[in-house]
């Protein structure tokens, strides 16, 4: 490593290269040979995704900080420029090997089980004849080419838009001219175009490859010289002064427009470009040297992932599975019902989100239903949750909805969901001036003979059915007096204009989630100090926020037992001598995309328990409003401290344990142990047919979603079940 990127303190580990070791776990799935093929190509397009959104946002943030000459340094010291030197040579490495994965494995593994990926050159007549018919029917009508003027303007490049750069001659009587001009790849037609065939097949050609091949017939009386592929990654941050935005949607609507034109802050090369015309590309881009990555393969393999679109191949993938309906609500067609005898928890994809919807719908149509109060952070395109908003408008409920206009990348599905919302006559808020809405939480005041009850579902993920089917997310629904006078309160601090005055039950942040997490902590610590049982085990997407990792050290040093299950970002370094002993640090990538915050306290035998919005970072507990819930039903307890938080502590396959060095290491399983999926495991007993074993949660659960009276069950069930 160059001595300039060597972090200053090495008690913690950079955010930004740790982001870069989760993307490398990614892709050590696309190139593991035990996964079924298609699910490798999956991983190896989400590893090129997730290196297109780190550009976008965390690359182009190092440069502002580099050219603003800011000098605030990192979690480990690093300044911005020391920070951008180590985050270029990582993945440096890892686009080389991300190439390889493509050309040694995936593209052999395909092309034998009948995937090919024909070049223009080798395709037989009768091909080419088609190919030929297909450009010029559906591409040339919508190409056009932009003559790179040295007088004018260079073309404005889109974010993330594929592109050919070409050279072109002219000939004139005494002289000859040569001129530049880009050609955009449309966004409008498919990247890859599969060719006839009289029975089903997998053969495509780029359509970048069509285009370039007939590339001549855009600039008749010129001769071609060449033409590559290339690529810009631009900064994709929004930049909205709420405090002088008359309008914030407008505002962050004017705001997408100019995402498309941000700063250059990656040039992707194709591999035999010209070195010429790469410098050319960057002087007319404004990038440098650091900034161009050649790539020895599909320039934006992104599109890749269109292979693996239908029902087709099922060998080549993941066993299919269908989430059944929560146990608690099978055959039950009023949930009101169900939640006014017991708190539900819902378990995602393991257990189907349709009864979130259905939560939504039933609340819409029921004239007994007042009012719906909901946050909305990411919807993705699905309607559901949005319509069953808007039926309730139009059924005369009072519809409000807190929306974040600024998720990142999601913005413009939002705008779109606060323009229809509003239309219907739902009240539509954009929350706290300055944080983002992070938290999940919808809110349905119902009349009832005993007077108004407050039904709440509370969620560790979003509002967005689609992402719901991959997303391992935790819900709960209850209808408890205090957990419904918080959410009530939350919602008047995010729509009027009130002081946070505390909560009974519901820890919020920015006001208390910081300080309650260090002190639940901290608390851990004294337990052990004064003998008493103490352990933590915290499940999250990522780590970061330094108060948080050196209350952790504490405790760790205190002879805390400290499980992690940190998926992506983890700055603390695990396993030190005389710092972390105690601590492990373990990351899960599989099937579905890791996303639940489960927080446990032993706390002396009286164990605390909470589910979370938000991770242990400084963004989330200072710059967004999150909500972390306690689990105070017993058997709800007992589901998630007894058989999930175990069931992904004891994965021996697609579990990897962080090392003191900052790498990952993939867990091995001791002599005599069984090979072990976490994800799997919570498949298997997802399955209505799965026999729990006697007098565990599961069963206590099954039990109490049949109805069966507390007197026909053991004694140490029925009061778990009560």
């Amino acid at each position: 490593m160059n001595k300039r990127t060597k972090p200053k303190d090495p008690r913690y580990i950079n955010r930004e290269l740790s982001w870069l070791e989760f993307n490398q776990r990614v892709i050590a799935e696309a190139m593991d040979s035990k996964n079924p093929l298609l699910e490798r190509v999956k991983f190896f397009c989400i590893a090129n995704s997730n290196l297109d959104e780190f550009f976008e946002v965390r690359v182009a943030g190092l440069k502002q900080q580099i050219e603003s000459d800011v000098v605030e340094r990192g979690i480990d010291g690093r300044t911005a420029t020391e920070t951008f030197q180590a985050v270029t040579a990582r993945t440096r490495t890892m686009f080389q090997n991300l190439s390889a994965c493509w050309r040694n494995e995936l593209k052999p593994a395909l092309a034998k089980r009948g995937f090919h990926f024909r070049r223009i050159e080798d395709l037989k007549p009768d091909d080419l004849v088609w190919v030929k018919r297909f450009y010029r029917q559906n591409v040339r009508p919508v190409l056009t080419p932009l003559a790179v003027e040295p007088t004018k303007a260079f073309p404005l490049i889109l974010n993330k838009s594929l592109n050919l750069i070409v050279r072109v001659e002219k000939k004139r009587a005494r002289t000859t001219e040569q001129r530049l001009c880009i050609v955009q790849v449309p966004r409008v037609l498919p990247r890859l175009v599969p060719l006839p065939r009289a029975e089903p097949g997998h053969e495509y050609v780029f359509l970048a490859d069509i285009i370039s091949h007939f590339v001549a017939d855009l600039f008749p009386g010129t001769t071609v010289l060449s033409a590559w592929c290339f690529r810009v990654t631009r900064n994709g941050e929004l930049y909205v002064d709420e405090d002088d935005a008359e309008s914030l949607l407008q505002a962050v609507e004017n705001e997408l427009r100019n995402r498309r034109r941000g700063n250059a802050v990656r040039l992707e090369m194709d591999q035999y470009c010209p070195d010429d015309l790469v410098r050319e590309l960057q002087e007319k881009l404004d990038v440098t040297d650091a900034d161009v990555y050649r790539i020895n393969g599909p320039v934006n393999p992104v599109h890749l992932n269109t292979i693996c679109l239908g029902d087709h191949s099922p060998e080549l993938r993941d066993p299919p599975f269908i989430a059944p309906v929560p146990p608690a609500f099978r055959g039950r067609t009023d949930l009101f019902e169900v939640i006014r005898q017991q708190d539900v928890l819902v378990h995602h994809p393991f257990e189907n989100f349709d009864c979130v919807v259905d939560f939504l719908n039933q609340a819409a149509a029921d004239p007994k239903v007042l009012a719906i109060k909901q946050t909305l952070y990411r919807t993705g395109g699905d309607r559901r949750v949005v319509d069953a908003l808007m039926r309730a408008a139009q059924n005369g409920k009072q519809v409000t909805v807190v929306l974040e206009l600024k998720a990142r990348f999601d913005e413009a599905n939002n705008i779109r969901w606060a323009r229809e919302l509003e239309e219907v006559g739902a009240h539509v808020s954009y929350g706290l001036f300055g944080y983002k809405i992070h938290a999940k939480l919808c809110l349905v005041i119902r009349q009832e003979e005993e007077g108004l009850r407050r039904y709440l579902h509370l969620s560790t993920g979003n509002y967005n059915p689609t992402t719901a089917r991959f997303y391992t997310d935790l819900g709960l629904f209850t209808c408890r007096p205090d957990f419904g006078e918080d959410a009530a309160a939350l919602f008047n601090l995010l729509t009027g204009f009130c002081q946070f005055q505390g909560t009974r039950k519901l820890i919020v942040a920015p006001f208390d989630f910081h300080r309650r997490i260090v002190d639940l902590i901290r608390q851990e610590t004294r337990h052990a100090r004064e003998g008493n049982p103490a352990r933590i085990i915290a499940k999250m997407n990522s780590l970061e926020n330094r108060p948080v990792i050196d209350a952790l050290y504490d405790a760790s040093k205190a002879g805390v037992k400290i499980d992690l299950i940190v998926r992506g970002i983890c700055c603390l370094r695990a396993g030190v001598p005389g710092l972390s002993d105690n601590i492990t640090v373990r990351s899960i990538v599989d099937r579905f995309l890791e996303h639940s915050r489960i927080f446990h306290f032993e706390n002396s035998g009286a164990p605390q328990l909470f589910l979370s919005s938000g991770d242990w970072m400084s963004r989330n507990f200072e710059k967004r409003i999150e909500v972390a819930f306690p689990v105070e039903d017993p058997a709800l307890r007992q589901r998630i401290t007894q058989e999930i938080l175990p069931a992904y502590l004891s994965d021996n396959i697609k579990s990897r344990s962080l090392l003191a060095d900052n790498s990952y290491s993939r867990s091995q399983s001791v002599e005599g142990e069984k090979p072990f999926r976490s994800q799997s495991e919570l498949i298997n007993r997802a399955r209505p047919e799965f026999k729990p074993v006697k007098g565990s949660a599961h069963e206590i659960l099954s039990l109490r979603a049949a109805e069966k009276p507390a007197e026909e069950l053991p004694a140490p069930i029925a009061a778990a079940a009560r």
